[in-house]
C-alpha cells in the first residue's frame, strides 16, 4: 500500500512516500480503506523528534482519516464492512479507572495515533473498534478527515473543560489553524459570542465572515488585552481558548473576567510561562489544561455537527503524493483552515 512515513527524525527532507505492507485487523481491530486524511501539527512534532521519544521506523505519519470499513478483527460485530466511518485519534486502554469513568483522554496509557501509533496517511489503517464513528452524511471526505483532531479538542476545551455556555464571550487567540476556527464555529452553534485575534488583516475579515464578534490585529494594537476589555465594556471575556502558550498567556490573564476560565492546549508560543498567582487566585480564575477529548465528547461533536450540519473550515486538499508540498504549507502558516490530502479516489 502507498503511504506516508519517516524513516529518521529530521526535517521535510526526511519525508517519504512509498510501498508499506497492508495492516491486518487484530482483535477488536477494524481496517480502514482510507478515503482522505487531514493535517495537524502533530505531524510536525513527530517528525522533528524530541527528547525521549523513540518510534519504530518507518513510521506512518497523521492522526485523522475518513473512509471505509474494509475488513473487521474478531469479535467486531459494530461498524461493518462497507460502512463509511471517521476515526477518533484517540486510544485509551479502556480498563483503568479514568477510561471506566468516560475520561479516555486522561488515561496515563492514553495515545495518538500517527504519534505513538501507526498513522493515518495510507491506503489502509487498522484502528479500534471503539475508535470510529458513521461518518457525517454531508460532509466530502477530505471535510470529515478534518473534522476528528481539531474540532474535538476545541469542543472538549469549551464545553466540557471551561464550561461554555450560551451567551458568554471567549477570546480565541490566533485565528486561522483548524482547532482555533473549530472554537469559532462552536461559539457560533452554541451562542456565545467569539473576540478573535491574528496578525493578518485577511484572516481576521474572514473570521467576521464566519462570525466573530470582533476581530484584534496583534500587530497594530499595543495592548491586547486592554482592548479587549474596551470591547467587553471592561468586563472582560468569560473564556479564553489559548492553542498558543507561554506568549498569550498574559494577554489572556488581562483579559479574563473575574471567576473566568483560561483553557490551554498548545506550546507553539513556548512551553514556560510565569503566572501572578496573586492574580488568580484574587480574581478566582480558572487556569486548565486539556488534551483531545473522551469518547463521549466526540460522540456528542459529532452529533452536533451532523445535526447542524456544520462544515470546517478548509485551506486546501492535495493528493497523498504531494504531502510534502502540504506540511510545508502548514509550516509556512499561512493557511487558513484545514489543510486535507486526498488518498485514494472513488
Amino acid at each position: 500500500m502507498k503511504a506516508v512515513f519517516i524513516c529518521e527524525f529530521g526535517g521535510p527532507e526526511k519525508i517519504q512516500v512509498g510501498d508499506l505492507p497492508t495492516p491486518d485487523p487484530g482483535p477488536g481491530q477494524v481496517r480502514i480503506r482510507v478515503k482522505a486524511a487531514a493535517l495537524n501539527h502533530l505531524d510536525v512534532w513527530v517528525r522533528r523528534g524530541r527528547p525521549g521519544l523513540s518510534l519504530d521506523h518507518p513510521h506512518v505519519l497523521g492522526s485523522d482519516a475518513s473512509g471505509v470499513v474494509d475488513a473487521v478483527g474478531t469479535g467486531v460485530t459494530n461498524p461493518e464492512p462497507g460502512q463509511e466511518v471517521v476515526v477518533n485519534p484517540g486510544v485509551s486502554c479502556g480498563q483503568c479507572e479514568w477510561c471506566l469513568r468516560g475520561d479516555q483522554s486522561e488515561c496515563p496509557s492514553f495515545r495518538l495515533i500517527g504519534f505513538q501509533q501507526e498513522g493515518t496517511y495510507a491506503e489502509y489503517i487498522t484502528v479500534p473498534a471503539s475508535n470510529v464513528v458513521p461518518k457525517p452524511p454531508h460532509l466530502d471526505w477530505a471535510e470529515a478527515a478534518a473534522l476528528n483532531l481539531s474540532h474535538l479538542t476545541a469542543w472538549r476545551m469549551l464545553f466540557a473543560r471551561a464550561g461554555l455556555q450560551a451567551g458568554q464571550t471567549v477570546l480565541i487567540h490566533g485565528i486561522g489553524g483548524g482547532t482555533a476556527l473549530a472554537a469559532l464555529q462552536f461559539c457560533g452553534l452554541s451562542g456565545a459570542g467569539a473576540i478573535v485575534t491574528s496578525s493578518s488583516e485577511e484572516k481576521l475579515e474572514r473570521a467576521g465572515d464566519l462570525g466573530a464578534k470582533a476581530t484584534i490585529n496583534y500587530r497594530k494594537t499595543p495592548d491586547v488585552a486592554a482592548e479587549v476589555r474596551t470591547l467587553t465594556k471592561d468586563r472582560g471575556v468569560d473564556v479564553a481558548f489559548d492553542t498558543v502558550g507561554a506568549a498569550t498567556l498574559p494577554i489572556s490573564m488581562n483579559a479574563i473576567r473575574r471567576g473566568g476560565r483560561i483553557v490551554t492546549c498548545g506550546i507553539t508560543g513556548g512551553a514556560n510561562a510565569e503566572v501572578n498567582l496573586q492574580h488568580l487566585y484574587w480574581n478566582h480564575i480558572s487556569l486548565i489544561g486539556s488534551t483531545m477529548g473522551s469518547q463521549e465528547d466526540f460522540r456528542r461533536m459529532h452529533r452536533a455537527v451532523t445535526e447542524a450540519k456544520l462544515k470546517p473550515v478548509m485551506d486546501r486538499v492535495f493528493p497523498l503524493e504531494e504531502y510534502a508540498a502540504a506540511i510545508s504549507r502548514m509550516e509556512e502558516g499561512d493557511q487558513f483552515g484545514k489543510i486535507a490530502v486526498v488518498v485514494a479516489g472513488d
